[in-house]
């Protein structure tokens, strides 16, 4: 980078040159003095760090450094919901407990049903006049946008309130994705059984899993004082790309590419320097215990070997192992799902915890969140 004159630098730290050299005397800074009576010169890349490091200093009163929560806890390749080991709450708990237990803490407590009629039939008549070929979660963004303008009420921020809200959600966007519930949605072949534990285990297991990014856009809406269903509408935004929500998909094809080499598929992806699609996570160092709930429902089946061919591979590689969203795609394929079959369940599952984050986001103080950038462009002259 071209070195900075004193008075670019003074003017990229938005200061005045007599401080801008106060910072060189107390080592904040280094200088080059030119040669031939010429002034000093500044390192581009080291007054940037210095602009970053006191951007970071000038919060605002009120805003928020650290989110406090007591919904998920993720530690030590483990996580919990409300104390509760999620993986557990999996192998035997349905979706709506588990919202019971992350929207009021209770497992037992009773939650709204909502009115199919009122829900379903406006939802699923406006999606099926939706142009072009929307995908799963077109559709659900979709419903949420519709429900939301149904209900005059949606401004209401009371917990009990919320909490009904979020059970519109849930049955809208399940309505949205077709007639008979999630199966047929999902399946090539809306025909075949469902098959048991598939729905209900996934859908706990990814009810909620912290603050991630599309949870940390949910909080920011309910920040804002923004109703549940924009909350909601938040969430699908950011849940929509390919390193979050739709990571699932992705390890879908993986998987289809690599049934006749495993070795093979992992040797070519990484020779094109690509990220393994299904492995590896930013949270957890040697295992997500996600993906063993879900590997554990298709013991046996051609796709867990290979899952396990595929892990063996790259077994060396620390932090690289199946997570999630590869287990899920296997899932898929034993038992007949679309491609995009993951990220509708993901949608669904996750507006529980949107919920659960944007109760508690309510009750805190409004506009916690308001991160301040540290500009480096130029600055008028």
């Amino acid at each position: 980078m071209t070195p900075l004159t004193t008075a670019e630098a003074a003017a990229r730290l938005g200061v005045k040159p007599d401080t801008l050299y106060a910072y060189v005397s107390r080592g904040l800074l280094s200088s080059t003095r030119g040669t031939g009576g010429r002034a000093s010169t500044f390192d581009a890349a080291e007054v940037d760090a210095l602009a970053t490091r006191r951007g970071a200093t000038r919060r605002p009163t009120g805003v928020a450094e650290t989110i406090t929560t007591r919904l998920t806890l993720l530690e030590d390749d483990e996580y919990f919901f409300r104390g509760l080991r999620a993986t557990d709450l999996a192998r035997t708990e349905t979706p709506e407990r588990v919202a019971a237990l992350l929207w009021l803490g209770d497992l037992d407590a009773d939650l709204p049903e909502p009115d199919a009629d009122d829900v379903v039939g406006p939802v699923r008549d406006l999606v099926s006049r939706m142009p072009g070929r929307p995908r799963s979660t077109d559709r659900l963004r979709v419903a949420v946008a519709t429900l939301a303008a149904l209900d005059p009420w949606r401004f209401d921020l009371e917990p009990t309130a919320v909490v009904a809200t979020g059970m519109r959600c849930r049955r809208g966007m399940v309505g949205a994705l077709g007639e008979g519930g999630l199966w047929p949605a999902l399946a090539t072949d809306p025909t075949t059984p469902e098959p048991p534990e598939v729905l209900r285990t996934a859908l706990v297991l990814l009810a909620d899993h912290g603050l991630a990014a599309s949870t940390m856009a949910a909080r920011v809406a309910a920040s804002a004082r923004a109703h549940p269903y924009a909350v909601v509408s938040a969430g699908l935004g950011a849940l929509d790309g390919p390193v979050h929500g739709t990571a699932s998909t992705a390890a879908f094809r993986f998987l289809a590419e690599a049934l006749d080499d495993p070795e093979a598929a992992v040797a070519e992806r990484l020779r094109a320097g690509e990220r393994l699609p299904g492995f590896g996570h930013s949270i957890y160092r040697q295992r997500d215990p996600r993906a063993a709930v879900l590997l554990d429902l298709i013991p046996g089946t051609e796709a867990a070997a290979l899952v396990d061919r595929l892990a063996a591979a790259v077994a060396d590689r620390p932090g690289v192992f199946p997570n999630v969203d590869l287990a899920l795609a296997a899932v898929q394929h034993v038992h007949g799902m679309r491609p995009e079959a993951g990220e509708a369940i993901f949608a669904v599952a996750r507006t529980v915890g949107w919920i659960a984050h944007a109760l508690e986001q309510y009750a805190e103080p409004g506009l916690r969140f308001r991160v301040e950038g540290a500009y480096v462009g130029r600055r008028p002259m």
